[in-house]
C-alpha cells in the first residue's frame, strides 16, 4: 500500500461497494413500508357494479335474467338491475307445452324489453319476440349459407305445401317437394321433412323453401361417403327397388343401387327373383364386387355360412350311402338332390343292376332312393352317384348266405 496509485484504487472500490449496499438496503426498506402500509379499498369494481344495477333499461333492449318466481300468469326474473322483469307464462306454454317442463327456478332466460315502469321498477319482457328476431336472423343465414332446416308439413294447397319450421310458415312449391309430378301432395301431410331456405322476405313475412334441394344435397353426400368406404364383404341394409328376370336391384343409400343376381339370392333353385322377393322388401346384403368408374355394385344375399356344398362335405365322403331324391331326368342319367342345393348325377349305367334302355324306365322325378357316393369333385362341385352299387352290395350278402346254407351238412 506504499504506492499512492494502488491506495487510491482500493479506497475507490471500497466506496463503490458501500454505495451499492446502501442502495439495496433502501429498496428493501421501501418494499417493507409498502407491504406494511394499509391497502386502499378496491372501490372501483364496487362502483362499477353499483352503476350497472342503477343503469336504466329501455323498450327494445335485450336483457338476461335469472328466474326467481313462477306463478300461474307470469314468470319473474332478476335482471341484476333496479328493475324486476316479468314474462307472461303463455309464452312458455304455446304449442301445448307444460309450464313446469318449459321453465324452472334458476334458469337463465334472454328476452326483449316490451314496456318499462320506472315508478314501480318493473319491466314487461317477451322471450317470444326475441326468439322470433333470432329465428328470422337464422333463416336469413340459412338462405345465404345453404343450410338445412327441419319442419312438419301442415297444409297442402294448389301450388305446393306449407311446412311449419319452429312456428313459421315456409311455403314449398310443388316442383320443390321432391315428389313425382303425378304424386299426390297429400302424401307429405304430417310428415317431418328437411328443406333448404331459398327466399326470405322479412317485410312481407314470406319464406320459401325446397325439399328437393335438401334431399339432393344429402343424396350426393351419402353417395360420396358410400363410394369412399365401400369394400368387398361390407354389409348394407337395403330396399328392393326393382326386379328383372336376372336379378333384384337394391337401394343401398338414396340414389345408389346394387344388383343381387338371381344366383346370389338363394342357395336353392330359383328361376326368377320374384319367387323369393318383391319390390319394397328390406334385405341385408353384402358386397361381392364393385366398379367405381362404372358405378356398378354386385351384391350377395344368401348366407355364406349356409353354403350347401360345405354342408354336404361336412356330412358325406366317397363311399357313403345317402338317401337322395330324383329331381331331373336326362338322356344320360338322373340328377338327384343329396342335400338341399346340392345335386349328384346317377349315370344311366348306374341306375340299376341290369342294363337300362331309358332313364325313365328305372326312376321318375320325385322318387327317393339310396345311392352310393362314388366320386366327388370339390373344384367343380360335382358328385357321382350309383344306385347299382347299393343294389349289388345288397345282393352280395344274400348270395353268401345262400352259399353257406348249401354248404352246411344236413342234420341226421
Amino acid at each position: 500500500l506504499g504506492h499512492p496509485g494502488l491506495y487510491a484504487c482500493v479506497v475507490a472500490e471500497a466506496a463503490g461497494e458501500a454505495v451499492e449496499a446502501a442502495a439495496e438496503a433502501a429498496e428493501e426498506a421501501v418494499e417493507a413500508v409498502a407491504e406494511a402500509a394499509p391497502k386502499k379499498p378496491e372501490s372501483d369494481s364496487f362502483d362499477a357494479m353499483l352503476e350497472e344495477t342503477l343503469k336504466p333499461i329501455y323498450n327494445g333492449d335485450k336483457v338476461k335474467g335469472i328466474v326467481t318466481g313462477i306463478s300461474g300468469t307470469e314468470v319473474t326474473l332478476d335482471l341484476g338491475t333496479k328493475y324486476t322483469g316479468f314474462i307472461p307464462t303463455t309464452e312458455f306454454t304455446d304449442g301445448g307445452a307444460k309450464l313446469e317442463e318449459a321453465v324452472k327456478l334458476g334458469d337463465e332466460i334472454s328476452a326483449i324489453v316490451v314496456r318499462v315502469n320506472d315508478v314501480e321498477g318493473t319491466a314487461m319482457l317477451s322471450k317470444k319476440r326475441l326468439d322470433n328476431i333470432r329465428f328470422w336472423d337464422d333463416l336469413e343465414a340459412a338462405a345465404e349459407e345453404g343450410g338445412v332446416v327441419e319442419g312438419v308439413v301442415t297444409e297442402q294447397n294448389k301450388g305446393g305445401v306449407v311446412v311449419n319450421v319452429k312456428g313459421a310458415r315456409v311455403f314449398v312449391p310443388a316442383s320443390q317437394t321432391d315428389l313425382p309430378r303425378e304424386a299426390d301432395l297429400a302424401e307429405l301431410l304430417k310428415k317431418t321433412v328437411r328443406l333448404k331456405i331459398t327466399e326470405v322476405n322479412k317485410a312481407r313475412k314470406r319464406i320459401v323453401g325446397s325439399i328437393r334441394r335438401a334431399a339432393s344435397a344429402e343424396r350426393h353426400a351419402r353417395a360420396a361417403e358410400l363410394w369412399e368406404n365401400i369394400e368387398v364383404g361390407k354389409k348394407y341394409h337395403s330396399v328392393v327397388k326393382s326386379l328383372t328376370s336376372y336379378g333384384a336391384f337394391c337401394e343401398l343409400v338414396p340414389g345408389i343401387d346394387g344388383m343381387v343376381h338371381v344366383s346370389e339370392l338363394s342357395w336353392g333353385r330359383l328361376r326368377n327373383p320374384a319367387e323369393l322377393v318383391k319390390v319394397g322388401d328390406e334385405l341385408d346384403v353384402y358386397v361381392i364386387g364393385f366398379d367405381k368408374e362404372k358405378r356398378r355394385i354386385s351384391l350377395g344375399y344368401k348366407d355364406p355360412d349356409a353354403d350347401p356344398w360345405k354342408i354336404f362335405r361336412s356330412r358325406y365322403n366317397v363311399g357313403d350311402v345317402a338317401s337322395v331324391k330324383v329331381v331331373k331326368l336326362m338322356q344320360f342319367g338322373a340328377f338327384c338332390e343329396v342335400v338341399p342345393g346340392v345335386d349328384g348325377l346317377v349315370h344311366i349305367s348306374q341306375l340299376a343292376d341290369h342294363r337300362v334302355a331309358k332313364v325313365e324306365d328305372a326312376v321318375k322325378v320325385g322318387d327317393v332312393v339310396d345311392a352310393k357316393i362314388i366320386g366327388i369333385d370339390d373344384d367343380k362341385q360335382k358328385i357321382s352317384l350309383s344306385i347299382r352299387a347299393v343294389l349289388e352290395e345288397g345282393q352280395a350278402p344274400a348270395e353268401e348266405e345262400a352259399e353257406e346254407e348249401a354248404e352246411a351238412p344236413a342234420e341226421e
